[in-house]
């Protein structure tokens, strides 16, 4: 899967093997961060990318507890539609 985008027909383990793969990439670009302190442009782009994994993760979430909450309300949770990142971000805050 491209770390862009997320794929609307995931199941919810390939949806949490998603999320574990970008906490893992957060956790290593957080550690990168704080060494790259005196390194403007490395440091640069490590926020940059910093953010677009956040906002990812935040969607990867969204997606996945539309799922759970459709399938809770005995709806096909395979209809859930991943959201724009937009509106995740306006959910959150």
């Amino acid at each position: 899967m491209a770390n862009a985008s997320i794929v609307r027909h995931m199941d919810d383990e390939s949806i949490l093997n998603r999320i574990e793969s970008l906490v893992e990439e957060e956790h290593a670009l957080m550690s990168r961060e704080r060494a790259d302190a005196s390194h403007t442009d490395a440091l640069e782009g490590d926020r940059e990318r910093l953010e677009r994994v956040s906002v990812e993760l935040d969607r990867c979430w969204d997606l996945l507890r539309q799922r759970r909450a459709r399938r809770g309300a005995g709806q096909d949770p395979d209809e859930a539609v991943v959201r724009d990142a937009d509106t995740v971000e306006r959910y959150w805050q």
